[in-house]
């Protein structure tokens, strides 16, 4: 759907409205410049921020002297639009692409730049927020890794906020995820005369057994529980209905608590599958993305946990707190969308989940427990 022109974001409307506007504006990963300009001019328009532009990511922070400093981070983009754009509203909820995922956070972290990013505001933290591109493509194309490479000092911080879709929830850390592709060779014959070839996708059937025996870990961290899986997630093979197939393949994704490295998680998938590999199959990990602890023994951390009210917990699932963690900055998520309803063509938030999240983290930055 294409976008005559960036809207005017207006940072003193309501959070419904911003969320509305971010939404009604696409941005497919890839195709987030339109939206990213809008935030852009929105961010320097306040008076009270220094703004930076890293490619479709937009970079602001406030310079108050203050001893901390918060990170506040959210994606611009979508997944592919699925006929639910513009959003609409309907029985308590707003409906549309990215609603969950995460336009609701971004419109709660532009509506505490609106508040807190103005000459003579007074947070009780440094503030720097980053809305940043291609989070849902593959990771060498994210907005914030190239912040990571090129901008790193933009990032540092006490502590990193990920308004992620929580519903409304703190999920401290993160899984790590670790995709591997499993291939079997045979010898391709006439299926009438099977005898003479060897059938690949037959030798997969060791590495099927395994994946059907395994008993998943769970594991507790600083009171979060985590639970890993192993998973066949696609399979290929065959060449015809009358041929034996001489090239199989199998694609697992291992996602493992964040008390595994990487080379941990590789060690494990390849120890479940060491029957398949010895009887001839090969075993290619294509990618493999490092989990985080949850870091709630940080003070900004434990801190954050006691202002909003409520206990965390393990986020099944990976995220960009992975990318704050391996800089030793401790990262939570929490954000008002509803992680169930992402990507799906039913996407939605509550509006009962936008006005606590945007009062919770008001509090915590401008020093109210109460």
């Amino acid at each position: 759907m294409p976008v005559s022109a960036p809207p005017d974001l207006d940072l003193s409307a309501d959070v419904l409205t911003l969320t509305r506007a971010l939404v009604d504006t696409p941005s497919v990963s890839g195709d987030e410049r339109a939206l990213a300009d809008a935030v852009e001019a929105a961010l320097r328009a306040l008076g009270g921020l220094e703004v930076e532009r890293v490619g479709d990511t937009v970079l602001a922070r406030t310079d108050l002297g203050r001893d901390t400093r918060v990170v506040l981070a959210g994606h611009l983009d979508t997944v592919p639009i699925a006929d639910n754009v513009p959003s609409r509203l309907e029985d308590g909820r707003v409906f549309g692409c990215g609603t969950s995922d995460m336009k609701s956070g971004d419109a709660v972290m532009l509506r505490l730049a609106g508040r807190f990013g103005v000459p003579g505001a007074a947070p009780v933290h440094d503030l720097t927020f980053v809305f940043y591109d291609n989070e849902e493509v593959e990771s060498v194309r994210s907005g914030l890794g190239r912040v990571v490479r090129e901008r790193r000092g933009w990032l540092y911080g006490d502590l990193a906020v990920l308004l992620e879709p929580t519903d409304g929830e703190i999920e401290a850390g993160c899984q790590g995820t670790l995709r591997a592709r499993l291939e079997t060779r045979g010898r391709r014959a006439h299926s009438a005369r099977s005898w003479l070839g060897v059938n690949a996708v037959h030798g997969l059937a060791g590495a099927l057994a395994a994946l059907a025996a395994y008993r998943p870990r769970e594991v507790d961290i600083d009171g979060c529980h985590y639970r890993e899986g192993l998973n066949a997630v696609g399979i290929s093979g065959g060449v015809a209905g009358n041929v034996v197939p001489d090239e199989a393949a199998l694609t697992v994704n291992f996602r493992y608590a964040p008390d595994r490295d990487e080379d941990a998680a590789e060690a494990h998938v390849r120890e479940v599958f060491a029957e398949a590999i010895a009887a001839g199959a090969t075993l290619t990990v294509t990618d493999n993305a490092g989990g985080a602890l949850p870091g709630l023994t940080e003070p900004a951390a434990a801190a954050f946990v006691a202002a909003v009210g409520r206990p965390a917990r393990a986020k099944l699932g990976w995220t960009d707190v992975a990318r704050f963690a391996a800089l030793g900055i401790p990262a939570v998520n929490y954000g008002p969308g509803d992680p169930q309803l992402a990507h799906t063509r039913e996407e939605s938030v509550l509006v009962e989940r936008l006005q606590p999240a945007e009062d919770a983290l008001t509090a915590y930055l401008s020093g109210d427990r109460a």
